[in-house]
């Protein structure tokens, strides 16, 4: 179990695990390529030019020696660093996780994303990485994720579980866990009603039951935020608007 599975809530479901492309990796294990080369370097002018000399033949040995240890305990800590770097898609939200000691944990819920910009250049379609800015509606939140492995397939999954979770919450899917209603009736207009919660009633058999002036009001906010996210159609908007009216 990673780090990340102790972070879901309660129902919430990894969808998509992905890290950066392992040319992430082989960039920031640089110093540890360089010291590699420096010790084969000195090994070579040790053999050429100090082999006879017993002060320095010596001494060059023990700096290729630190050299190469301390390149493999570079390469290691970068490794580390890269697999601790994942980025999930869930059912709710997304997430990246940093730090192979101290962890750092940056959350972007779906229904607050926007939109999201895939940039790949013709190297990363060839490789299969691109960089994946997502925009949210608040300030933080996860920004730009560089030099992600599939991008493509990763904005993908999370746009699916946007439109999803979009269903979920308008009513016409019903939640997987926790429950969000009781019940959820078939009619589209009777989802709708069971969406902004106020209209539950209205659901059932019979004459429509009277509604005070703040629940009309407040279903109606509800209704318009449902219709400007495209939940449901303006006519529905104006169908249900009128049915509330009549109630008062």
């Amino acid at each position: 179990m990673s780090y990340l599975d102790n972070l879901l809530a309660s129902g919430e479901q990894p969808l998509r695990r992905e890290h950066q492309h392992w040319f992430v990796l082989a960039a920031d294990a640089r110093y540890a390529i360089l010291a590699w080369i420096a010790a084969i370097l000195l090994l070579i002018l040790n053999g050429a030019a100090f082999k006879d000399n017993p002060t320095l033949s010596p001494l060059i040995g023990w700096i290729v020696i630190v050299l190469v240890v301390g390149g493999l305990l570079s390469l290691g800590w970068q490794v580390l660093r890269w697999q601790n770097e994942e980025f999930v898609v869930t059912s709710r939200r997304v997430l990246e996780t940093q730090g192979v000691i101290n962890k750092r944990v940056v959350d972007s819920s779906l229904e607050k994303i926007n939109d999201a910009i895939l940039t790949e250049s013709l190297f990363g379609r060839i490789f299969g990485f691109g960089d994946l800015e997502i925009l949210t509606a608040s300030e933080s939140g996860i920004s730009r994720l560089r030099m992600l492995r599939q991008a493509d397939d990763f904005k993908r999954t999370m746009l699916d579980a946007k439109h999803e979770l979009e269903l979920e919450l308008s009513g016409a899917k019903p939640m997987p866990s926790p429950a969000l209603r009781a019940a959820m009736p078939s009619a589209p207009a009777a989802r709708v009603d069971a969406a902004s919660g106020d209209l539950a009633a209205a659901a059932a058999s019979g004459p429509p039951s009277a509604m005070s002036a703040d629940d009309v009001t407040r279903t109606l906010a509800n209704l318009a935020d449902l219709r400007d996210r495209g939940a449901i159609s303006a006519e529905d908007y104006e169908a249900k608007k009128a049915d509330l009216l009549r109630r008062l």
